[in-house]
């Protein structure tokens, strides 16, 4: 099975029956999880009941993107307590984040931390990271592997570093906050996601803002994407 499922596409906080950013990516049995924002992880526990993933990869600090990460390390501690660590890929501060929600027990117990920023391969994957204009560091994320290729914003304002990311990629995931104009450098509109994705065959737009139309942000993106454009919605499975 090669696939993307969503786990939350809010950004910010969850809408009542959402969660936060998390995705699942599976390719041919190989998990990995993209962030792990709030209620992120019980969806996440639908398809893995004890968090038994093969590698989590984290864009960024903030909380909505990675709060659950921490409830995470629980389950392994106390549901598969001789497991080996977890791989966790992501960038400076992430740590000390959930240490703070959390010491007992220690992220780097539980995980096996490593510098996003240096990370080239994971399992199957090629990995490619771009750091994107956002309030904290950010890193976009492409993972290819033969037959399947996806690239990830995390938080983004608009940059043409975008298309480093996206290009001859099957699916792109993307930050589409906000609609309408433009409100600021460090998150995008539907339709500035649209025009960092072109070059991609596949839109999915994420990170909305609690109570938003989804399909005025759609619309907008068809206006700037020639290709298919999904707005992300949990539960939804995109096949490779």
């Amino acid at each position: 099975m090669r696939s993307l499922t969503v786990l939350g596409s809010c950004g910010a906080w969850p809408e009542a029956g959402r969660a936060c950013a998390g995705f699942l990516v599976e390719y041919d049995g190989f998990r990995v999880v993209l962030d792990l924002g709030y209620a992120a992880l019980p969806r996440l526990l639908e398809h893995c009941p004890q968090g038994e993933v093969d590698a989590i990869l984290v864009t960024h600090q903030h909380p909505d993107h990675c709060v659950d990460v921490s409830g995470l390390a629980r389950v392994r501690y106390y549901e598969a307590p001789d497991a080996p660590p977890i791989p966790l890929h992501t960038t400076p501060g992430t740590v000390e984040v959930l240490r703070a929600i959390e010491p007992d027990p220690d992220p780097a117990e539980v995980f096996a931390v490593h510098d996003l920023s240096s990370t080239t391969r994971i399992g199957p994957f090629e990995v490619l990271t771009v750091e994107l204009p956002h309030y904290t560091t950010n890193l976009g994320v492409r993972l290819s592997a033969p037959g399947m290729t996806l690239a990830y914003t995390g938080d983004s304002g608009p940059s043409p570093d975008l298309r480093l990311v996206a290009e001859g990629t099957d699916v792109f995931v993307s930050d589409a906050t906000y609609q309408g104009q433009s409100n600021g450098s460090y998150l995008m509109t539907a339709a500035e996601a649209a025009r960092g994705a072109r070059g991609a065959r596949r839109l999915v737009l994420t990170h909305f803002w609690p109570g938003s139309d989804r399909s005025i942000s759609v619309r907008e993106a068809q206006a700037e994407f020639d290709g298919e454009v999904i707005a992300a919605e949990e539960g939804l499975v995109v096949s490779f």
